[in-house]
This record gives C-alpha cells, structure tokens and sequence, in this order.
C-alpha cells in the first residue's frame, strides 16, 4: 500500500516533509503524484491543502490525514470522499505558538503598544494608560487545543478571561458560556476579543455589523481564526465610529492581502501575514506518524474531524 502527499507547497517545502515522513515512518512507501503509484494501491492520504479532485476516483483510499488545522478547504472540496475518516492537525507545538502570539496581541492592546509604536513614527513622546492585567477582560472564542492553551496562558498573565464555545464546554479558571443568545454577553462585556473559531457555516462572517455594534465600545479584536469569520466592510466602518478601537488581524479573506486593501495603512489595523502559529513540520510529522501507525494496527485514530460539525 502507498501513502500520496499531496500538497500546494513549494517544491522545497513539500521536498522537507516528504524527508522528514520517510524518516519516521521508513516502512511506508510515499508518492507525491497519483501517477506514481502505478503498481500500488493509495490507501493513505497526507494533505496540504490540496489541489481541487487531487483525492478523487481513489478507490482504495482508507484515511485522510490534514497538515493543517483548518479543514475547511476539504469539506468544500465535493470531491473529495465524505465516507472516508478525515484527521486535522492537532499540535501542541502549534497551540503555544497561538498562545505566544495572542499574548503578545493582548499586551500590547492592554500597555498600549500599538499607540506607542505609532507615537514613535510621529516622534512624540507621550505616556498612555496602563491599567492593571486583571482589570482587562479577554474573550476567547473557541476552546478547542489552540482556544484552551490561550485561555489558559492568559489567564497565567493575569488577565479576567472568560470564553465562549459553540457547544458546551469548561476549562478551569475561565468563565465559558456557549449558545447564540450567550455570544451577545460576552461580545458586551470584553475589552478584547480573540477569536479562535473553526469556521463553519454558522460562524462565516460572524463579526459582521450586527455583532461588532454589540462590542464594547472601544474594545478592540484580535482574529486569529480565518479571514472570513470578518466582514472587513463593516470592521472597518466599526473603527471608523469609535465602536472598536483596534483590530489585529492574522487572517484575510483574500491571501495574500491585495496591495490596495485598506488594512494595510489603517492606523487602527494591525497586520500580521498569517504568521500566529505555523505549522511546524518536525513536530507535525509526528502526529501524522502516530495516525499511520494506528491505521495500520486498527486502533482509533486521533483528532477526526466532525463533517457535521465542520470541524
């Protein structure tokens, strides 16, 4: 049986991972061109976001294993076998890099980083308020592996977090709320929101006029998810009225960020090339390894994703 690695990298990066999985996993056979397999029978898909019917008329396929954490690209890809078992990225080597970032985003909102940074530019120099951790409160959204390392860093530093989840869930030392109805509440009550949502079809363009006009006012969004959870018309006219006072956007709907987008020069926007937590491919391939294994033994696989669900 043969394993297809089957990517949108550059030829160097797909080069790397294909190196690193045949080094931990040197029984397999790997290909990276469906024609390849002549002979052989692909059981074993390792993915990056793939090209469109990359996995189509596969018809020994068992397993489809993710790089990447968001699965989205997948479940709208019609061609792609909805019976076959589908595992996301799930590392925690990726989580503490989320959790480095929104921390940094946080403190920097919290200390007023960003308006010194832009008072450094102007050559002014002026002190800017700096309450105490625990009198700022942060709302993550989302408390799957990246939502929950987040919380809980926070919440190290300091900070009042509480959280909000599609369905029901807890975390020790933050306040969690879920359900359409509790979404409003903690929108209202946060100095800053960092969103960490999958995104699904109840969650695309989730900050749109409508929940943004329900932030505090003067509270500030750090989107660390996926670009379309954001309606960056409506973003922008939130920060345009004082509703929000900042945005730090790790996501786009559009990637590369088109050159003439106003995000890039909006004194209030901060950019970040898709950069919170990337995927690093020495832990990463350990996971995968881990999930060939157990196919290979019949044991249960880890981190499946919900089709239902969207994540």
């Amino acid at each position: 049986m043969t394993i297809l690695l089957a990517t949108r990298l550059s030829a160097d990066e797909q080069a790397q991972w294909l190196g690193l999985l045949q080094t931990s996993l040197p029984n397999e056979r790997f290909v990276t061109a469906r024609e390849a397999a002549t002979g052989h029978q692909i059981d074993i898909a390792v993915v990056a976001n793939p090209p469109v019917a990359a996995l189509k008329n596969l018809p020994t396929l068992r397993f489809i294993q993710s790089l990447w954490a968001g699965v989205e690209t997948l479940l709208d890809d019609r061609s792609v076998p909805t019976e076959i078992p589908l595992a996301r990225m799930v590392d925690p080597a990726m989580s503490r890099a989320m959790a480095e970032t929104a921390l940094w985003a946080v403190l920097s909102l919290h200390r007023g980083y960003f308006d010194c940074a832009a008072q450094q530019a102007a050559s002014r120099w002026q002190g800017v308020p700096q309450p105490r951790a625990d009198e700022v409160r942060v709302t993550v959204l989302g408390l799957g592996q990246m939502g929950r390392t987040v919380a809980l860093r926070l919440v190290q530093n300091g900070y009042c977090v509480s959280a909000w989840t599609l369905t029901s869930a807890a975390l020790d030392g933050v306040q969690t709320q879920h359900g359409e109805a509790a979404l409003a509440r903690v929108l209202s009550s946060a100095d800053i929101v960092v969103n960490l949502l999958p995104l699904t079809a109840a969650t695309h363009g989730l900050f749109n006029a409508q929940s943004l006009s329900r932030m505090r006012a003067g509270s500030s969004l750090v989107n660390l998810a996926r670009g379309a959870h954001v309606v960056d018309a409506d973003l922008l006219d939130a920060l345009k009225s004082g509703q929000l006072k900042r945005a730090v956007l790790d996501v786009f709907n559009t990637e590369p960020l088109p050159g003439d987008h106003p995000f890039w020069t909006h004194p209030q926007v901060t950019v970040l090339p898709h950069v919170a937590a990337q995927t690093d491919p020495h832990s990463a391939v350990q996971i995968v390894a881990r999930n060939v294994r157990a196919m290979r033994a019949g044991e249960p696989l880890q981190h499946l994703v919900n089709r239902h669900a969207g994540y």
